[in-house]
């Protein structure tokens, strides 16, 4: 039991969790609410989104295992109670494991681009498993390059669903045209408020992470810049997504979205307008942690706006 808790704790349930709620949500509110009036359905449907599914699952829990196995060291200075590796689980059978789930994951991958036809999905997720690999290593513990890898891969669980509908549909003209323009749009959307959510929630991180990080060389923002130019940089990015947000209210405003727009002042704008107030008062470790699971919170709301494609669309 020991065992299978110490595995649960590696993979990071709440994280799988968001990817498998973001790509449901995508494919059943918005690719198949949008599909539908044209007569299409989903390239990647049935069995084949199930499969994709697990890929992203598994490619993303081996990552979490692999950054667990290169972070010993580390983890025992910034949390110490909740190190697995080396405790609970050797760093032999962490170091198969993350092997045989990417590629697992990638054998998936693999069957769904040969079903489909759409190769760029097992490229794709082969450059996640090398970019996870490589921000364990190495990317992880250099200025910005590791916060911008895992934002990337953060919004590339949207877009392996919004590209393949792009250009795939058997049928031609205006209409089908106009629905892949939305869905395009839709997927950048959403992609682009999980990167920027990463983004901040990443450096905010740093600083939590600043002691363990500091301790064994690492060169991240707090460390290299210094924790309140750091702090300049994450308001920055607050700014930026608080700006499109507010930008994207009065565009919806013209279709009177009413409820949709409620639920992001409130769940989504008032939770990043209290992040960016509480970061200029943050000074300890666990305010930064505060901080970093309020952000969670918000790209969770985030995810669960697509809901709203269903009923509006």
């Amino acid at each position: 039991m020991k065992l299978v808790g110490a595995f649960l704790k590696m993979i990071r349930l709440p994280n799988l969790f968001f990817i498998v709620l973001t790509q449901i949500l995508f494919h059943t509110a918005i690719l198949h609410k949008l599909l539908l009036p044209i007569g299409s359905r989903p390239v990647i449907d049935g069995w084949d989104y199930l499969f994709l599914s697990a890929a992203s699952v598994l490619i993303a829990a081996a990552g979490y295992i692999i950054n667990d196995y290169f972070d010993v060291n580390i983890d025992q200075v910034n949390k110490p109670k909740a190190n697995v590796v080396d405790v609970v689980v050797s760093r032999r059978g962490a170091m198969a494991l993350h092997f045989v789930m990417s590629g697992v994951g990638l054998l998936l991958s693999g069957w769904v681009a040969w079903r489909t036809g759409l190769w760029y999905i097992l490229i794709g997720n082969f450059v996640c498993v090398l970019l996870l690999f490589a921000y364990s290593v190495a990317l992880k513990r250099q200025l910005l390059s590791g916060n911008i890898v895992i934002s990337l891969l953060t919004a590339w669980v949207i877009l392996v669903l919004s590209l393949s509908e792009i250009g795939s549909h058997l049928l031609t003209g205006f209409e089908v045209l106009e629905t892949e323009g939305k869905i395009l749009r839709i997927g950048i959307l959403y992609a682009g408020f999980a990167f920027i959510s990463s983004l901040i929630r990443e450096a905010i991180k740093d600083i939590e992470d600043m002691q363990g990080d500091a301790k064994y060389g690492c060169r991240t923002m707090p460390i290299v810049w210094g924790v309140n130019t750091t702090k300049v940089y994450i308001a920055v990015w607050l700014i930026v997504i608080l700006a499109l947000l507010v930008i994207l209210q009065v565009y919806v405003a013209r279709f009177e979205w009413w409820w949709a727009m409620a639920y992001s002042v409130v769940f989504i704008v008032a939770p990043f307008v209290f992040i960016l107030l509480q970061l200029y008062k943050a000074k300890t470790q666990k305010d930064y942690h505060q901080l970093s699971n309020w952000t969670k919170l918000a790209m969770l709301t985030g995810i669960f706006s697509m809901i709203f494609f269903y009923f509006y669309l």
